[in-house]
């Protein structure tokens, strides 16, 4: 990879990992700069939020020196935390939410596992 190519990457990954940090912090004031939107309520935060989520996990994939797995062990991290938040003090309960948040927190611990099974010894 060519240094243009990995500061554009780098680049590229704080956009979207800031955009995502705006979406999960504050969506409704996203939606309005960017789509003159001016409310935002009920499964369009959670919606907007889980979006944020994904753009973070982008952003730490795409970033230089970084592993697709460190991406989705973050995304796969904060969905877990966030979907649990949602269960315990949100109205927003399906019956698929807490079997999500079972298996995003087995597919973390797993991510996890593997991050950490490879990543260079440095003993």
């Amino acid at each position: 990879m060519t240094d243009v190519t990995k500061k554009l990457l780098a680049f590229a990954a704080v956009g979207e990992a800031a955009m995502g940090l705006a979406l999960l912090i504050d969506p409704p004031i996203v939606a309005k700069l960017l789509l003159g939107i001016g409310q935002l309520a009920g499964a369009e935060l959670v919606i907007a939020r889980v979006t944020g989520i994904a753009l973070i996990g982008l952003g730490v994939s795409c970033w230089p020196g970084s592993t697709v797995l460190s991406g989705m062990l973050i995304y796969s991290l904060v969905l877990t935390l966030y979907l649990a938040g949602l269960g315990l003090g949100g109205p927003f309960v399906g019956v698929l939410l807490w079997p999500a948040v079972v298996l995003h927190a087995i597919l973390t611990g797993l991510l996890a596992w593997a991050w950490l099974r490879d990543r260079p010894n440095d003993r």
